[in-house]
């Protein structure tokens, strides 16, 4: 995230606010139980510091010419940013070479898109799916610093242009709110068209931030300080102001987690807007609200935001997938020792690397670094062996990340679980379908409808019960499930068990249950499968699965759950996707709700049987 140096001018307030911004980032990645559902907002807190204070900077006057300007800051945003991540880089990968398995998995696309600041646009091209529980992507947290730098390159060169054309500076405000207005509107626009991770990665659809820093930016310069600033009234409202902007922060970061168009673009919209109060507030004249939350610690963990973020992600994918805890795109059931452990190693290594590394480098640039290095090896045998030292680790990092690249796997064990279900799938369509064997259950009367998980067991479930229709497809979450049971039974091709294993990847849709249920049919069965992941709202998407189960005849729920909860080593990586051998317990408990729902059919049917016919 956008750091301070010695060239920035510092304004109060706003390391208060990039300590309150990654700390709500830590606390929704590191201590996913905390509440903190919609943390990731800190993000975008970022942006608008980063927004605001980069065009302040740029807006100030200078003697040098435009070019010389130019050059100067994109030289100092090398020495501040480069150091850093490739410290982290290089031995992150190391890290997860001796380590080995999912995490290695698409590490060399990530280390270019990480190394050239276009990791956003390169998981876009790649596939990535941001939201899928099966891309254990490493470095994935650079994708907002990947956003950051292009905005770094390319606003020094339209912001003179810009100057040149509005010149006015409440023309240029409303232009940088306009275009924050437009950037808002796009996200949702692709949200609607089912674009999540797009709209989420995309600099185009996520730069409302950024503009609303602009836009601050814009206003602030050349403010004239009026003497009622500074009265008592003037500071009372503007802290006002400020502690009504964090309180937006704080709301934004706990809106209950969601992928949809509620949560993209509006906790994110809120938590900008709570930004843009909070520095307005901080760099007034004589601001209370800045002085106040730049006190220590939080004026520390500001300065050094940028490796603290840097750090944590890898640092907790790292912890996870070494401790065989299954390591996943998001991994949201962390326990709190291993938040811990990643919390005390992301802020120490960030320390040192702050104070060794990014400080002197900043200070000194990297010609009097490489001179300092040269000098040091020529001194005595102690200073000589030092940096020897420090010269031959750097080169072991380097070759770990290189032995990382050559050694990644093309893909997860879950992915690979997947590809064998889609496979399956495949198969099954081209394959003639022969006349059915008389069976107490018979596949041809089975419709099942899920998520990846399903999809993973698909062979399982073809050998299980030969002719079943299997509809699964990878994110899904219960809101898809009633238009594909309608559109099946629209068509006469849904069957008279149907079966739907959703829940993996969310909350279930509030009148989702009702609307499969009324789908069905009364003359139908549905069996609900529940779910098994290490994310926090499984526990409520059993529970209710349960509760809506038992409060209706003609549902019953097959327990997924209890059945591979004793045998997570038959999971992938992810300890979300089953293997051959767990997709046949995924199978045998499709089955068993199967015969459960027709011995509760043949309850409901009995009293009938026994009514005596009236003469």
């Amino acid at each position: 995230m956008s750091p301070s140096s010695p060239h920035i001018p510092r304004y109060a307030g706003l390391d208060g606010l990039r300590a309150i911004a990654v700390g709500l980032v830590l606390i929704y990645h590191l201590f996913p139980g905390a509440g903190l559902s919609s943390g990731f907002v800190g993000v975008d807190v970022f942006f608008v510091v980063s927004g605001f204070l980069i065009t302040s900077l740029l807006l100030r006057p200078s003697r040098h010419t435009r070019r010389h300007r130019l050059i100067d800051f994109w030289r100092r945003r090398a020495r501040r940013l480069l150091p850093a991540l490739a410290l982290m880089l290089t031995v992150s990968a190391t890290a997860a070479w001796l380590i080995g398995g999912d995490v290695l998995v698409g590490i060399g696309r990530q280390l270019v898109g990480a190394a050239t600041f276009s990791y956003n646009w390169v998981a876009l091209a790649g596939g990535s799916d941001y939201f899928a529980a099966t891309e254990p992507e490493l470095f994935r947290n650079v994708w907002s610093l990947a956003v950051e730098e292009q905005f770094y390159l390319l606003w020094p060169l339209l912001l003179p242009v810009l100057l040149a054309v509005l010149r006015m500076r409440w023309i240029l405000v409303a232009f940088a709110l306009l275009a924050a207005a437009a950037s808002t509107w796009w996200m949702s626009t692709l949200v609607d068209a089912g674009g999540m991770t797009r709209e989420y990665f995309g600099t185009d659809s996520h730069a409302f931030g950024l503009l609303l820093g602009i836009a601050a930016a814009f206003a602030l310069q050349h403010m004239p300080e009026r003497e009622w600033l500074r009265g008592r009234a003037a500071r009372v409202g503007g802290a006002a102001v400020g502690m009504l902007g964090l309180a937006l922060i704080v709301i934004a970061a706990a809106v209950p987690a969601s992928s949809g168009a509620s949560a993209f673009p509006g906790p994110l919209l809120m938590a900008s807007v709570g930004t843009l109060l909070a520095v307005v507030s901080g760099v007034m004249p004589g601001s209370w609200f800045g002085r106040a939350i730049d006190v220590q610690p939080l004026r520390w963990i500001g300065d050094r935001s940028y490796g603290i973020y840097l750090w944590h992600w890898p640092v907790l994918v790292l912890i996870t997938a070494a401790s065989g805890l299954g390591v996943s795109g998001s991994v949201a059931d962390v326990p709190v020792w291993a938040g811990v452990m990643a919390l005390l190693l992301s802020l120490v290594v960030a320390a040192m690397s702050y104070r060794f590394l990014e400080t002197p480098l900043r200070r000194h640039g990297f010609r009097r670094a490489l001179r300092a290095v040269r000098v040091r090896l020529a001194r005595g045998p102690r200073s000589r062996l030092a940096m020897l030292g420090t010269v031959l680790a750097g080169a072991l990092a380097l070759s770990g990340t290189t032995a990382a690249v050559a050694v990644a796997p093309p893909m997860t064990t879950s992915e690979m679980s997947i590809r064998a279900g889609q496979r399956a799938m495949e198969a099954e369509a081209a394959r003639p379908r022969p006349a059915p064997i008389p069976e107490a259950i018979s596949g041809d009367d089975v419709t099942a409808v899920g998520d990846s998980v399903m999809l993973a067991s698909t062979p399982a479930l073809y050998e299980k019960l030969p002719g079943i229709h299997v509809d699964a497809a990878v994110s899904r979450q219960s809101w898809a499930a009633p238009d594909i049971i309608d559109a099946l039974a629209a068509s006469g091709r849904l069957r008279e068990h149907v079966v739907v294993a959703l829940g993996t990847n969310g909350s279930l849709d509030g009148g989702a249950l009702q609307k499969m249920a009324d789908a069905v049919g009364r003359d139908r069965d549905l069996v609900l499968v529940n779910a098994y992941a290490p994310r926090d709202w499984i526990a409520g998407v059993n529970s209710d699965l349960a509760a809506f189960a038992d409060a209706r005849s003609g549902v019953v729920v097959a327990d997924w759950a209890a059945a591979i909860a004793p045998h997570e080593e038959l999971l992938a990586g992810d300890r979300i996707h089953p293997g051959m051998a767990g997709g046949r317990i995924f199978a045998d408990v499709v089955e068993q709700g199967i015969r459960a729902s027709e011995a509760e059919r043949a309850a409901r049917a009995a009293p009938l049987e026994r009514v005596p016919i009236a003469p």
